[in-house]
């Protein structure tokens, strides 16, 4: 039941006809279920995703990944730091770093489009959330496109098998 390092082969997706999506997509959501479902879709869409329930359990993945990412999906409400002063303070030291906030609440916030990071309210359906990954993800060389990374899941995050 211990935990064990995992040391997956980075690989990018290649963007086909198929129109699958490509990169590595680092998801934080409090919210169980909604982080699963999430999850999901965009890892059957063809994302490499990789899921954090907080800013401080982000900020591990992303450390280990050495910034192999390519999108950060973050809901902006969180226990703790909460997503938006999260990404900002990531972008600091990885300004070229593609965030789309998750929020209920994006024009009481002040998050409309055009700003640093785009903004996806909830709810959204599948299609609303593929449509704008696909649009926030990169054009360029991905970051995930690093060869082998080894990636040691934190404690909190692994689940007894």
């Amino acid at each position: 039941m211990g935990a064990q390092a995992e040391t997956p082969n980075v690989r990018t997706w290649q963007l086909g006809q198929d129109g699958r999506g490509t990169g590595t997509i680092l998801l934080v959501e409090d919210e169980l279920f909604v982080r699963e479902v999430t999850s999901e879709v965009l890892g059957s869409a063809g994302y490499r995703v990789l899921t954090a329930k907080n800013a401080a359990d982000a900020e591990q993945v992303y450390e280990q990944l050495c910034g192999g990412v390519d999108l950060l999906l973050i809901d902006v409400v969180l226990p703790g730091e909460n997503g938006r002063s999260f990404a900002e303070r990531l972008r600091l030291s990885h300004p070229t770093l593609k965030t789309l906030l998750v929020t209920g609440y994006a024009e009481q916030m002040g998050l409309q489009e055009g700003g640093r990071a785009e903004c996806l309210p909830k709810p959204f359906s599948t299609r609303e959330l593929l449509e704008k990954v696909k649009a926030v993800m990169p054009d360029r060389e991905l970051a995930s496109d690093h060869g082998r990374i080894e990636l040691r899941p934190a404690a909190a995050n692994v689940s007894p098998a």
